[in-house]
């Protein structure tokens, strides 16, 4: 008797913390982003992104610049010394380095600046364009949350944050 009561009990306790109402999950706004598609990246820029590609995944680690661990600076920084281009190791110091472009005529290469502090425009962090196509501009960066992944400036989040970018090559 004390089984079949406890039984009722587990199956009633689970059956009420089930939700009754299915709420609509908000979809993620995207922005378009209005580019030059028809320049093509160089051999250089091309090499620079596939080289920060293979961190794809790498936990994020401040001040890291391997695949143990690595920040959004470690990750430029890495991916051009690798490519023979020397830039500043910093976020700060890469956010003044190389010529300022206008967002319609970034490139594969290019980095893009972001201010990610509430209430802030001042940069804090980096990435690098990995693809350039109408509407959107895709960049790989090290996220304190997920690691090196690869992300989109026509995502709400990076559309209000993005800054500036700049051209190295």
């Amino acid at each position: 008797m004390k089984k079949i009561f406890f039984a009722l009990l587990l199956i009633l306790i689970v059956y009420s913390c089930k939700s009754k109402k299915n709420y609509p999950t908000k979809k993620s706004e995207t922005h378009t982003v209005k580019v030059n598609t028809s320049t093509k990246p160089s051999e250089e820029a091309t090499s620079i992104v596939k080289t920060a590609k293979k961190f794809n995944g790498t936990r994020y680690k401040y001040g890291g610049t391997t695949k143990r661990g690595m920040d959004c600076s470690g990750l430029v920084y890495t991916s051009f010394t690798d490519n023979d281009i020397a830039v500043p190791r910093t976020t700060k110091d890469l956010s003044s380095y190389g010529n300022w472009i206008d967002l319609k005529e970034v490139n594969v290469g290019d980095l893009v600046f972001f201010a990610t502090k509430k209430n802030s425009r001042k940069v804090n962090h980096v990435g690098i364009v990995t693809n350039v196509r109408a509407g959107n501009v895709e960049f790989i960066h090290a996220s304190t949350s997920k690691g090196v992944m690869i992300s989109s400036l026509a995502e709400r989040y990076w559309y209000f944050a993005f800054v500036q970018a700049r051209r190295i090559l």
